[in-house]
C-alpha cells in the first residue's frame, strides 16, 4: 500500500467497514472514512468519518469502499482525478501467488487464493473466502462475492456481479455487465448482460423467469 500516513477509505457502509477490518488486521494504525451522508460524530474503532475531503493532509492513499461495482468505478475516478493514489488493500490471511496481479483499487478479503498468472483489475473485490485460480482475469470493477470460485483459465468481463457461492467452471468466459446469482453455476460462456440463475446458470427473463 502506497503513502506514508494512512489509509482513506471513501464510504462508510457494511464493505468500507469490512475493508477497515482488514487493513487494521493488516496491521494498518491510520484510517479516515470519507462519507457525505455521515453523521456528526460517526466513527468505527476509534476511526473518524467525515462528510468531505477538506483539510485531509498529503500522502494518503485511499481505496474505494462500496460494494457496487458502478460507484467503484466512480470513486477510483475522482480518487485519480484528485490525485490520490489508490492502495490495494490484500488481507495477509489471504493467498496471492508471487506471480498474480491485482491492479490498483482493489480488495481482497480474508483467506481468498489468487492463483498463479492470474488477473485482477482496477477497483475489484475478491472477497473474503473467494478463489480466483490460475491464469483467470477479473475485469475492472467486478466484484467476486464470498465463497464464489473462478476456475482456472476463465475470463470475467468488467462490472461482473458473481453472488456467494457462485461458480465459474473452468475455461468458460462471463462478459461485461453480468449479474451471477447466488449459488449458481456457470458452465458456458455468457456474452448478453443480465442476471443469471441456477445450475446450469441461465439469463432471467423480464418477469424473472429463466430463459431456456
Amino acid at each position: 500500500m502506497k503513502g506514508d500516513n494512512g489509509l482513506l477509505i471513501l464510504g462508510f457502509g457494511g464493505h468500507a467497514r469490512s475493508v477497515a477490518a482488514v487493513a487494521i488486521a493488516n496491521g494498518i494504525k491510520l484510517l479516515l472514512f470519507v462519507d457525505e451522508n455521515a453523521r456528526d460524530g460517526e466513527s468505527f474503532l476509534g476511526f473518524p468519518v467525515r462528510r468531505d475531503l477538506e483539510r485531509i493532509p498529503l500522502g494518503w492513499s485511499c481505496i474505494p469502499g462500496v460494494g457496487d461495482n458502478a460507484k467503484r468505478k466512480g470513486q477510483v475516478e475522482f480518487a485519480r482525478s484528485a490525485g490520490w493514489d489508490l492502495a490495494n488493500v490484500v488481507s495477509r490471511h489471504a493467498t496471492v501467488d508471487v506471480n498474480a496481479s491485482i491492479s490498483p483499487g482493489s480488495f481482497v478479503g480474508h483467506h481468498a487464493h489468487i492463483g498463479p498468472l492470474a488477473r485482477i483489475g482496477s477497483g475489484c473485490i475478491v472477497n473474503t473466502g473467494a478463489i480466483v485460480e490460475h491464469e483467470s482475469e477479473v475485469g475492472d470493477f467486478s466484484h467476486v462475492s464470498v465463497n464464489s470460485v473462478v476456475a482456472g483459465r476463465s475470463r470475467i468481463g468488467s462490472f461482473v456481479f458473481l453472488g456467494t457461492g457462485a461458480t465459474v467452471i473452468d475455461g468458460v468466459s462471463v462478459g461485461e455487465n453480468i449479474t451471477i446469482g447466488a449459488g449458481a453455476t456457470v458452465v458456458e460462456s455468457l456474452s448478453t448482460p443480465g442476471t443469471y440463475i441456477g445450475c446450469p446458470a441461465r439469463r432471467l427473463a423480464q418477469a424473472g423467469r429463466a430463459v431456456y
